[in-house]
């Protein structure tokens, strides 16, 4: 698989080794639900897909948060800032928190 292939999968999920401070357990898990979704084609779990649907968010989480505490530190961190901390979406989020 080419370069530039790999650029073009899952282009919207954000690079979380080497954030400062360290990716949240929400951030790796948002990524893991991204993934899934795009790998599945799952935009909206049912009931017939929500078990497995969420099988695997948990275990690409927990996949993801070991690969994340044992790689070892970058040189330089992420040149995006996560969908979560992001001030409009943390706005949303709250917004919607208050419904």
């Amino acid at each position: 698989m080419s370069l530039r292939s790999l650029d073009g999968m899952c282009r919207n999920i954000t690079i979380l080794r080497g954030l400062e401070p360290s990716a949240t357990s929400e951030e790796i898990e948002a990524a893991a639900r991204q993934y899934v979704r795009k790998i599945s084609g799952v935009q909206s779990v049912s009931d017939a897909t929500r078990e497995p649907f969420e099988t695997a968010v948990a275990e690409i989480t927990a996949i993801s948060t070991r690969l994340l505490g044992e790689l070892p530190a970058r040189r330089q961190p992420p040149t995006t800032v996560p969908p979560l901390r992001r001030p409009e979406v943390q706005a949303r989020i709250a917004a919607k928190q208050q419904r």
